[in-house]
């Protein structure tokens, strides 16, 4: 309980001993030998050593996702390492929990300890073959997905979410400029009527990663893959996963051919309907506003100014290119 003389604090950084001292003895690890801060993103990482292997600690931010949210990503990657897919998957404390609740100055935060993935983060981005296994992985996890049941509550990666709540996470910042807020509004209507015509049924509506890229993906000298950073998954349209990788590719100036061999790979397991590959546009569009609102949320609690004319600008920049049927994307 925090004392009523307490500052009040919207963020919190753990501490590292404290994390040593009383939440890794829940977990059967042996002798913790080192544990280091090791990245702030939408949650805190830490990473933990022992004499045998080395473990990656994630403790949730109180303003990101609900306790129902990170169990259901907890229990999803529990099932895919089930079904033998190549995750980094959270450890069970002893009595059997996959989160441990924190009571951290700024409200309940929660812990979960995932094995480490071998290997690294593609050295220039990935190659044709590592893009096509990536794919192929992407296939596998949706297959996977339309087995998976869980009674935790997450809310679905649907147009609310990925486009209504986007657009009212970034529209208050666009007040003083009217001509790119009405073109926002303008695209999100579009992108609406667009995306009405994928079902929300299977094989198109599964669970989704939220969050495929280079990035967030281990690989060994030998090709092995692990994938990992499944914050953003839920139940969503199948077609989204690979939109969202094409947007973060686009973005970051993937080459074509590797783009297209990711495409490839995913449908090596389980080809695309004709209807879904007429959407990836949209869907891509969409995966682009999801994360500004994402973005937007990270920046207003832990680095507000680098929201700033330029961010804005080139963030409608971007949604203007996706936007156009004469850039080749597709």
């Amino acid at each position: 309980m925090v004392a009523s003389n307490t500052f009040p604090v919207l963020y919190s950084t753990l501490a590292c001993q404290a994390l040593s001292t009383k939440v890794l003895p829940l977990y059967d690890l042996g002798t913790v030998q080192d544990c280091q801060f090791w990245n702030r993103g939408l949650s805190d990482i830490y990473r933990v050593e022992t004499k045998a292997s080395y473990y990656i600690l994630r403790i949730s931010h109180t303003h990101w996702r609900s306790k129902g949210d990170i169990n259901f990503e907890l229990e999803f990657l529990d099932f895919l390492q089930r079904q033998r897919i190549p995750v980094a998957y959270p450890l069970r404390t002893r009595d059997g929990q996959l989160s441990v609740e924190l009571d951290a100055p700024e409200g309940k935060r929660y812990a979960a300890l995932f094995v480490y993935a071998p290997g690294d983060i593609p050295l220039g981005d990935l190659n044709i073959h590592q893009s096509h296994k990536l794919g192929q992985i992407l296939a596998q996890i949706h297959q996977a997905g339309l087995e998976f049941h869980t009674d935790q509550p997450r809310q679905p990666l649907d147009l609310s979410q990925l486009v209504d709540q986007s657009l009212e996470t970034i529209a208050p910042f666009l007040k003083r400029r009217a001509a790119d807020l009405h073109y926002l509004h303008h695209e999100v209507k579009e992108i609406r009527r667009k995306l009405q015509a994928l079902p929300q049924t299977g094989p198109f509506w599964s669970v989704c990663w939220g969050d495929p890229h280079s990035g967030n993906a281990h690989f060994t000298p030998d090709n092995q893959v692990t994938l990992f950073d499944f914050d953003q998954c839920g139940y969503g349209w199948r077609a989204f996963d690979v939109a969202k990788f094409w947007q973060v590719a686009i973005r970051t100036g993937m080459n074509r051919r590797v783009r297209d061999a990711f495409l490839a790979g995913y449908g090596h397991c389980q080809p695309l309907e004709a209807v879904e590959l007429d959407l990836l546009q949209p869907l891509t569009q969409a995966a682009h506003l999801w994360m500004w609102s994402i973005n937007l949320k990270m920046s207003t609690f832990h680095q507000y100014s680098r929201l700033d004319h330029y961010y804005f600008t080139q963030r409608l920049e971007q949604l203007k290119r996706l936007s156009n049927a004469d850039w080749q994307l597709f």
